[in-house]
């Protein structure tokens, strides 16, 4: 049976590309939903001249969310009250 193994404490997502995170350079993420609507996630590719190819998903209301990413790419999402948390997978 696959667990999730906690690496980092969740931390409040920024709301815009600007203010994206990395989180730690987490390239697997487990994202809560706490806002009281619907919320947006956003991951946009690190490349040597910047951010390109922005990804965009839903996430209902309370829904846990894992995401995987290269460590330089960012993520945010539409309210700052959605969390991720940095982990890995053990059998």
């Amino acid at each position: 049976m696959q667990r999730t193994k906690l690496i980092e404490s969740e931390v409040g997502l920024g709301t815009d590309l600007a203010n994206g995170s990395t989180v730690s350079n987490a390239t697997v993420l487990r994202v809560y939903n706490g806002s009281g609507g619907v919320a947006t996630v956003s991951i946009a590719k690190s490349t040597p001249d910047g951010y390109t190819g922005i990804s965009t998903v839903s996430l209902p209301i309370a829904q846990v969310e894992f995401f995987e990413k290269m460590g330089a790419d960012l993520i945010w999402a539409s309210a700052s009250s959605v969390k991720a948390a940095k982990v890995g997978f053990t059998n």
